[in-house]
């Protein structure tokens, strides 16, 4: 069993069914949360600075960066199943991760994306399903026979390069197609899509920092900003006589300014009662990540980005192997077999940095970025997360040697991955390409029944 590839536990396994068991159950939430700390603070800033700095489109970013990062703890745990445990504990959580990451990641952007509808565009969703349809389709090849020999795994990662290639050339030829008209239509549907999250001035000044617009768009966009602002400076008394939604809106944003303005400080207690509680809960984690991990939000730590992002993604490992380890405990204290709680806690678990980063970019307006990031980081779990900790036990540990996978239920379940993907992109197509609650809801109630397949396949 995998319980014996890690340290030892303090408790035995009577004592733990004795109430011991509930130590590490909130353990494993601890490390849920830590993962979710590290994700919002630190991670998703370090990534925005990333791409601002490379000029990547939000659909590339999304499915490179973006998906590796957030796919951190799959890999760690991956890599743990490999050389830690030698069990299945890998491929079942990056089985079950990637149905959630595309189910519930896609699912509760939907749900919790605010009141506004947020439209896909079909180009980066399509270009994406259809190259993790292939990496699914490699996958099912490989794992058919129950081993994996070193070649197999030099197909996966090269698959993952010539991904990458792909979005560089699509991110290429996208703006140099893009015509003249269609950015500023995409600019003005974002404005009256999200009235209350971008200013005019906000708008503009995306356009005019965009590489991707012509000279002239962003030389009229500026000029436009310019009289805007300066006729907003002779309204404002006006408008705050009249006091209706406009001062709301530039409290709302002040507010936003203000959360973001308070990052977490050791010595500081903020105000309110659940923000206390709050404050008490992560202070331990808080103090370790404020020591260790430079915030790039801040000014002083502006340049330190890729400090951050590797920092950051070092510590979503370190929590990845704390909660593989405390599931490991739960599931053979409780007797369920390792490939079921890969697949359901497991999965949910390490899919939690993809799921925060998806919805932090969805909620402000960006649907492309969140799904490409959902698929993207299925296609980084499958090609990287498995094939670079096999390709490292073949090649480099121990050369020659072959990885057994010894789960017959695997198979069905890769191939109910194929049918998740089909159905979410049928599911889009018949809502009209919008991300809302109704699709959300839909996808979420093909989880469940994903869920109970699974499970059933494993009985076999």
């Amino acid at each position: 069993s995998a319980i014996h590839e890690f340290p030892e536990d303090i408790f035995t396994k009577g004592q733990r069914r004795h109430g011991a068991i509930l130590l590490h159950v909130f353990c494993a939430v601890y490390m849920f949360y830590a993962l979710a700390i590290v994700c919002d603070v630190y991670f998703v800033p370090s990534l925005e600075k990333i791409c601002k700095n490379l000029h990547l489109s939000e659909d590339v970013a999304g499915a490179t960066f973006m998906a590796a990062g957030s796919s951190a703890p799959e890999l760690f745990t991956s890599l743990i199943g490999v050389f830690i445990t030698k069990g299945d504990l890998g491929v079942g959580t990056i089985v079950g991760s990637a149905v959630f990451n595309i189910l519930v990641i896609i699912g509760v952007c939907g749900i919790f994306a605010g009141q506004v509808t947020i439209t896909l565009t079909w180009w980066p969703l399509f270009r994406d399903s259809i190259y993790y349809t292939l990496s699914v389709l490699a996958l099912i090849l490989i794992i058919y026979d129950e081993k994996v020999i070193w070649w197999e795994t030099i197909i996966l990662i090269s698959m993952y390069g010539v991904y990458i290639l792909i979005m560089n050339i699509t991110s290429l030829s996208g703006q140099n197609a893009g015509g003249q008209d269609s950015p500023v239509v995409m600019v003005d549907e974002l404005m009256s899509l999200h009235p209350h999250q971008f200013s005019f001035s906000e708008a503009s000044l995306r356009v005019m920092i965009t590489p991707h617009f012509s000279p002239r768009t962003r030389l009229s966009m500026a000029g436009r900003m310019l009289i805007t602002e300066v006729l907003a400076g002779w309204d404002l008394e006006r408008v705050a006589d009249i006091g209706d939604t406009q001062p709301k809106d530039d409290e709302e944003e002040e507010e936003e300014e203000a959360d973001k303005e308070q990052p977490f400080r050791p010595l500081t207690v903020p105000e309110g009662r659940w923000e206390q509680v709050r404050w008490v809960l992560s202070w331990p984690l808080g103090c370790l990540l404020y020591y260790t991990v430079p915030n790039c939000v801040l000014p002083s730590w502006e340049r330190w980005f890729m400090v951050t992002f590797v920092a950051s993604t070092l510590w979503i490992a370190v929590f990845s192997y704390l909660m593989v380890w405390m599931v490991t405990i739960i599931s053979f204290t409780l007797d369920i077999p390792d490939v079921v709680m890969g697949i359901t806690f497991l999965a949910a678990g390490t899919s939690v940095p993809d799921c925060m980063a998806s919805l932090i970019v969805a909620r402000q307006g960006m649907g492309d970025m969140a799904v490409s990031n959902s698929i993207g980081s299925n296609i980084f779990d499958i090609l990287l997360g498995l094939g670079f900790p096999w390709a490292l036990r073949t090649l480099v540990v121990d050369y020659g040697s072959t990885v057994f996978i010894n789960s017959r239920g695997l198979v069905y379940s890769v191939i109910l991955l194929l049918a998740s993907v089909f159905l979410t992109v049928l599911s889009v197509h018949l809502n009209h390409w919008r991300l809302d609650r109704r699709l959300g809801l839909g996808l979420m109630f093909l989880y469940a029944i994903f869920l109970l397949c699974s499970i059933c396949f494993e009985k076999l």
